[in-house]
């Protein structure tokens, strides 16, 4: 718990450091490209508009639950993109910064918290795109519109945990670049961000609810479109915690571990 304490008091005293960074790190990404910072934003757009097309328009797929397929699929795809792009960038975070690693005034632990920062603008435009097409639709606001933003604190902190075990082996380890890669091309279609979940049987429901991104997904569609609270799954919540938690003490144990031994290797 002591750990947990001093990694919160240090972060909140270097959040003005955190977010300097982070926008030097958002726009040196694209960095001598015309367009420029604009195709973090054209990007995610045009693969909403080819799923779209794909399903609404070749498929047929048209309302789910009455929800025009559009927002049921933003609904999903907008923190799937974050989660995808906050784990990938987060996980070059020391590899990439080995110049700061090497210094030993400098507090590296921040870096990842950096990168996540960083992917966390596109998704705050996005959101904000969303909540307005919503209203466009019809949907009228409700109150469980402001539960999205506890489902963006478990989103950004499952995203560091991760990030502590990923960043860290990636310093000795390069494969695990190529590994992240794959998993997440398989958590995507195992997530329902393009398929319904009620198509899935009910005795396989379970295997498909370990997956933690169901709870950040299907969380993002009760607090915009569903209007459920987050208390209607208590059993998923405290599932979601625990794990995030393990895997938050797993990272930063490793990360204590090996980091003495980073400025060997970078």
């Amino acid at each position: 718990m002591n750990f947990v304490k001093k990694a919160i008091s240090h972060t909140l005293r270097d959040r003005r450091l955190i977010v300097d960074l982070s926008k030097k790190d958002f726009k040196s990404k694209y960095l001598g490209s015309y367009l420029g910072i604009a195709w973090a934003f054209i990007q995610p757009a045009f693969m909403i508009l080819v799923y779209w097309i794909v399903f609404e328009l070749g498929f047929r797929t048209t309302a789910v639950d009455d929800i025009p397929f559009v927002l049921w699929l933003m609904a999903a795809i907008v923190p799937w993109f974050f989660f995808s792009e906050a784990t990938t960038n987060a996980m070059y975070a020391f590899t990439e910064n080995s110049y700061l690693v090497k210094k030993v005034v400098f507090r590296i632990s921040i870096l990842p918290i950096v990168k996540i920062l960083s992917s966390f603008y596109v998704h705050l435009f996005f959101l904000c795109i969303l909540i307005l097409l919503l209203y466009g639709y019809g949907i009228d606001p409700s109150i469980y519109n402001i539960q999205v933003l506890y489902y963006l604190v478990c989103l950004i902190l499952f995203v560091l945990s991760i990030s502590w075990i990923t960043s860290t082996l990636m310093v000795f380890m390069k494969d695990i670049g190529q590994f992240v890669s794959m998993l997440l091309q398989i958590l995507f279609w195992l997530t329902p961000i393009l398929w319904d979940f009620k198509i899935v049987s009910e005795k396989f429901e379970f295997l498909f609810k370990l997956n933690p991104l169901f709870y950040i997904v299907q969380g993002y569609r009760d607090s915009l479109i569903n209007h459920v609270g987050f208390w209607n799954y208590y059993n998923l919540t405290i599932y979601f915690w625990l794990l995030t938690a393990s895997l938050f003490l797993i990272g930063f144990l490793l990360f204590k571990k090996l980091k003495p031994h980073f400025a060997d290797v970078l």
